[in-house]
C-alpha cells in the first residue's frame, strides 16, 4: 500500500468510528476530516468543495425543495385523502406506504418517489401522534428496493447495462433486471414492512410535533363560497371528512347569526360560515380538501393570497392593542389585510364570531398575513410571537400545476431527456414563477448539515478512487476468491460491494465493482451476467448508513436519526438481499 492510500483508510476509520460514536454532530465530523484531507495532500486543495456542487448534493437540497413544493401545493393531500390513514397500525401503514413506493421507484427515479411520498409520511406521522423516524427510514428503504426492479430506477443498473453494452457487445433491457431485483424487493419490502421497522430507536425527530403542540386546538371559522360543491348538501356530510381531518364543527354562522348545535339536517348554502375547532395543520388540511375559503368574500386577504401568505402564532399580552377590544373594532382586516384565523383560550367558550370576540391577555391567536409582513402585524398589535413551528398555507388552488411541473420532470429525466438535477431545478424555478412556494422560503426547506455532510465526504470518496485504494480492493476480491464456488464467490462479490456502497456514491460503487464481476467471470471461465446482476443488486443495496443512498440521507434530518441508527434495520436486511439474490441469480441467469 502506498503512503496515501494508508493516510485515506486511516482517515475513514476515524471518521466512521466518530460517527458512529455520535458525540459529535456528523456534519462537522465530515467537514472536518475533509480539511485533514486537504492539509495532508489527499485532496486537492482546488478540489476541496467539488463535494457541493456534485449532482448527488445538489439533488438532496433541490428534492428537499420540491417536496415543500408539493405539500404547499395541496398535492400530498391527494394521496393522504385516498390512501394513507393515520388510524392505521404503524405495520399496516408501513407495508402501504412501502408498497407504494416500491412500486413508483421501479418506474421513476428512487428518489423523486421518496420527494413525493416523504411529507405525506410525515404528515400521517403527525395526525397519528407518533414520531416520523418509526416509519421515514422504511419508506426510504423500500423505495431503494424498488429501484431494483428495472433499468431506470436506479443509476447503478443503468451503468452496469451501459459496462455490459461496451464490454459484451449488448446491454440489458428494461425489465432484465425484474426477476433478480424483483425477488429481493418483494422479500426486503416484507422483512421492513412486519418485522425490521421494530429495530428502529424511537427518537424525537422535532418533525412530528413539539411543545407548541400541546396548545389548545383554535376555534376558527371558514367560509363556503359560490359553485362549492358542499352547497346543497346537509351538514352532516361534512362530519366524516371532519373527523378524518380531526376538525370538530362547533356550529354554523349565516347571515350574521350564529347557529350552535350541530342541526346535521341544515342544508348548506354560499357564504355559510363553519364554525369549527382545530389544530392549525388539521384546519388547513380540512380547507383544502372542501375547497373552502379563509374569509368572507371581498375581505382584504384575497388580493393577498395569490402573492403568498402566511400563519403566525402571537400571544395577547395586557399591553397588546387589541386587548379588551374586538379584530373588527380595530380594523385588523382593512388596516393591515390579515385574517382572524382562530383564537385558543383554554377552558371558555367564546359565543360570537370571531372578529366580534372581545380578545383577552392570555389568548392565542391564529393570524393569516401576507407572506413577510407576519412580524409587522404583531408588532403593529403589541403581542408576542411563538416560536416558529413550520405552519404553512396550501396553495390547493395550484395543486395540479405542481403536479404537472414534477412529472414533467421526472418523466424528461427516466427517458434521459434531461439530467435529474437540471429537471429538478426547473421544477424549483417553475415553482417560483407560479407562486407555488414562496421565494423566502427556498433555502429553508433544505437540511443544511445533510448538505455539508454529503459535499464533504464526495471529495473523500473521489480521492480513495483515484489514489487506487477501491482498484486495491478489486484486485484483493480477485485472488481471495480463487478456487471458491460459483455460488461462493458471488456472495463474496456481493458482500465486498455492498460495503464499497455503504461507503462510497452507489454509482461510484457500481463503475469499480461491474468490471470487477466481469473480471472475476473470466477468470471462472462462466457467464458474465450472474455477476453483473449481483453488482446491480448488491450496489443499490445501501442499508447501513446514511450516506451510500441519496434516499438515506434525505430521511436522516427529518427522521431524527443518528449515523449508527441504519444498520440496525439495514445489516439483516442487506443479508436477506443476498440470501434472495444469490438463488435467483443462479436459477435466472445459469453459469
Amino acid at each position: 500500500m502506498t503512503t496515501d492510500q494508508i493516510l485515506l483508510f486511516s482517515l475513514f476509520g476515524i471518521v466512521f468510528g466518530l460517527l458512529l460514536w455520535g458525540r459529535f454532530r456528523y456534519d462537522l465530523v465530515a467537514f472536518g476530516a475533509l480539511m485533514i484531507a486537504v492539509v495532508l495532500g489527499l485532496v486537492p486543495a482546488s478540489d476541496a468543495f467539488a463535494g457541493f456542487g456534485h449532482p448527488a448534493t445538489l439533488v438532496v437540497a433541490l428534492v428537499l425543495v420540491v417536496s415543500a413544493g408539493l405539500v404547499r401545493s395541496g398535492a400530498v393531500f391527494l394521496i393522504t385523502r385516498t390512501l394513507v390513514d393515520a388510524s392505521r397500525s404503524l405495520g399496516a401503514h408501513i407495508a402501504i406506504m412501502g408498497g407504494v413506493g416500491g412500486v413508483l421507484s421501479a418506474f421513476m427515479n428512487n428518489v423523486a418517489a421518496l420527494a413525493l411520498l416523504m411529507p405525506v409520511d410525515i404528515a400521517t406521522a403527525r395526525k397519528a401522534g407518533r414520531s416520523p423516524g418509526l416509519s421515514l427510514m422504511p419508506l426510504s428503504f423500500a423505495t431503494i428496493l424498488g429501484g431494483m426492479v428495472t433499468l431506470i430506477g436506479t443509476p447503478p443498473n443503468i451503468i452496469i447495462a451501459a459496462i455490459r453494452e461496451e464490454s459484451l457487445g449488448e446491454s440489458f433491457g428494461m425489465f432484465d433486471f425484474a426477476p433478480v431485483g424483483g425477488a429481493a424487493a418483494i422479500a426486503g419490502l416484507a422483512f421492513v414492512a412486519f418485522i425490521g421497522w421494530r429495530f428502529i430507536p424511537i427518537r424525537d425527530s422535532g418533525v412530528g410535533g413539539d411543545a407548541l403542540g400541546e396548545l389548545a386546538p383554535y376555534i376558527s371559522e371558514l367560509s363556503v363560497p359560490e359553485n362549492n360543491k358542499l352547497v346543497g348538501t346537509r351538514l352532516r356530510d361534512l362530519l366524516e371528512p371532519a373527523e378524518k381531518a380531526d376538525v370538530a364543527i362547533l356550529g354554523l354562522v349565516r347571515d350574521g347569526k350564529r347557529r350552535f348545535g350541530m342541526g346535521r339536517n341544515l342544508v348548506l348554502q354560499a357564504g355559510d360560515i363553519l364554525v369549527l375547532e382545530a389544530v392549525p395543520e388539521a384546519l388547513d388540511e380540512f380547507r383544502t380538501a372542501l375547497k373552502l375559503d379563509f374569509a368572507p368574500e371581498g375581505h382584504p386577504i384575497e388580493d393577498a393570497v395569490g402573492e403568498g401568505v402566511s400563519l403566525v402564532e402571537m400571544v395577547v399580552t395586557d399591553s397588546s392593542r387589541i386587548a379588551g377590544r374586538t379584530a373588527q373594532a380595530i380594523g385588523l382586516g382593512w388596516r393591515k389585510r390579515t385574517v382572524l384565523m382562530g383564537i385558543s383560550r383554554k377552558g371558555q367558550r367564546m359565543t360570537k364570531r370571531l372578529r366580534q370576540t372581545i380578545i383577552q391577555p392570555g389568548d392565542i391567536l391564529l393570524l393569516l398575513t401576507p407572506s413577510d409582513t407576519g412580524e409587522d402585524v404583531v408588532d403593529w398589535l403589541g403581542g408576542l410571537t411563538l416560536a416558529d413551528r413550520g405552519l404553512s398555507v396550501t396553495r390547493d388552488s395550484k395543486t395540479w400545476a405542481a403536479i404537472g411541473f414534477f412529472a414533467g420532470a421526472v418523466i424528461a429525466a427516466s427517458l434521459g431527456l434531461v439530467y435529474l438535477p437540471i429537471a429538478l431545478g426547473l421544477v424549483v424555478v417553475a415553482y417560483v414563477l407560479f407562486k407555488i412556494l414562496p421565494l423566502a422560503e427556498i433555502y429553508d426547506h433544505i437540511e443544511w448539515p445533510v448538505v455539508v455532510l454529503l459535499g464533504s465526504m464526495i471529495p473523500l470518496g473521489a480521492a480513495l478512487e483515484s489514489s487506487g485504494g477501491t482498484e486495491l480492493l478489486a484486485q484483493g476480491l480477485v485472488s481471495i476468491s480463487e478456487g471458491w464456488p460459483a455460488w461462493g464467490t458471488l456472495t463474496l462479490l456481493m458482500v465486498v460491494t455492498m460495503t464499497l456502497s455503504d461507503v462510497l456514491n452507489n454509482t461510484a460503487t457500481a463503475i469499480v465493482a461491474a468490471p470487477v464481476g466481469i473480471r472475476m467471470a473470466e477468470t471462472l471461465e462462466v457467464n458474465p451476467d450472474p455477476f453483473l446482476m449481483a453488482v446491480a443488486v448488491a450496489a443499490s443495496a445501501a442499508f447501513l448508513t446514511p450516506i451510500g443512498h441519496k434516499n438515506n440521507t434525505l430521511v436522516l434530518g427529518p427522521g431524527g436519526y443518528g449515523f449508527g441508527d441504519y444498520w440496525r434495520m439495514g445489516l439483516p436486511l442487506e443479508i436477506i438481499v443476498i440470501g434472495v439474490s444469490i438463488p435467483t441469480i443462479l436459477l435466472v441467469w445459469p453459469l
